[in-house]
């Protein structure tokens, strides 16, 4: 249960906002609660650049920079964020630990704890969203040294077989909001965690119209998430009761855009609707300008079995 807010004091007022922190002692009261008065600042231990806040409950001290990456380092806020900068385009981590200088165990570690800080971020905020169609397609990745020269298209192609990585995605085509992202095999295992991921991210009244490429297995993640049992009435007054049916919501929309490539040039595109109906459909995209498509998830327009991602 929520704690009682503190009382004020006869001090003066504290000019050291502590609304946005919150005590992380689980045996204190006021664990994980923000904006009831209990911290109050209490000055930089040891000339450091971060304020301690001390919690008039518990009698504890916490530093502002808690649960943050910058928890438990001395390193500076500008080092750690050019490195982040430089490994979010592209540079390598040897290649950054010779720039700054730094041992590149160090930068692999920034870059897992900034890795693990964006993920809580996203469960956080990314939540009840609203959305009127979502667009998914899988991406086949390839390696960067096809780019470099190093490795040959053919070679990586007939090495990823063994061991193929595919690049799950799906977006808002209206806002451009990536929902979620997942690497994995082209398997209806996977598509059952990615449409899952989806459906966590949604807001429980939301049913959007769902696009995708001619990939049969999301037909079947989308029906075991947007479904519900069902008890069928007994054809006689007596006998063994009916068995339960998983039938589908009748609000859920599904096309696909199958595309028919030869010689890597495409021919040929049509649209199937496999849940609901092309007037339903339809009413949701044309208030849109929107017509059935997956250009906004798709890097380029090419065959549906590999998509070749270089770089």
């Amino acid at each position: 249960m929520r704690p009682d807010p503190r009382p004020p004091t006869n001090r003066r007022p504290r000019e050291i906002d502590t609304a946005y922190h919150f005590c992380p002692h689980p045996t204190c009261a006021y664990q994980g609660w923000v904006g009831l008065g209990n911290l109050r600042a209490n000055g930089h231990p040891n000339g450091g650049p971060w304020r301690q806040f001390h919690c008039t409950s518990c009698k504890g001290y916490v530093l502002e920079n808690h649960g943050t990456i910058f928890h438990g380092t001395r390193v500076s806020v500008e080092l750690m964020f050019r490195v982040l900068a430089c490994l979010a385009e592209g540079l390598g981590i040897r290649g950054t630990a010779r720039v700054f200088e730094i041992d590149p165990n160090t930068v692999l570690q920034w870059l897992v704890e900034a890795a693990e800080q964006l993920r809580a971020f996203s469960r956080s905020f990314l939540c009840d969203v609203h959305v009127h169609q979502l667009q998914l397609d899988e991406l086949y990745a390839l390696l960067h040294d096809v780019k470099a020269g190093a490795l040959s298209k053919e070679e990586a192609i007939e090495r990823l077989e063994r061991s193929p990585h595919w690049v799950w995605t799906a977006i808002d085509p209206q806002s451009k909001l990536l929902l979620t992202i997942d690497v994995g095999p082209l398997t209806l295992a996977m598509a059952q965690c990615v449409i899952h991921q989806v459906v966590q991210v949604l807001a429980p009244a939301c049913m959007p119209l769902f696009l995708t490429d001619g990939f049969r297995e999301y037909s079947m993640a989308l029906l075991a998430h947007f479904g519900y049992w069902l008890q069928p009435p007994r054809r006689q007054p007596q006998g063994p009761m009916t068995k339960l049916r998983w039938m589908l919501l009748p609000q859920l929309l599904y096309a696909q855009v199958v595309k028919t490539v030869r010689r890597r040039r495409l021919v040929r595109v049509s649209h199937h609707v496999v849940f609901g109906t092309l007037d339903a459909v339809h009413a949701v995209l044309a208030p849109l300008g929107c017509q059935i498509n997956t250009v906004f998830v798709e890097v380029r327009p090419v065959d549906r079995k590999r998509t070749e991602i270089l770089g």
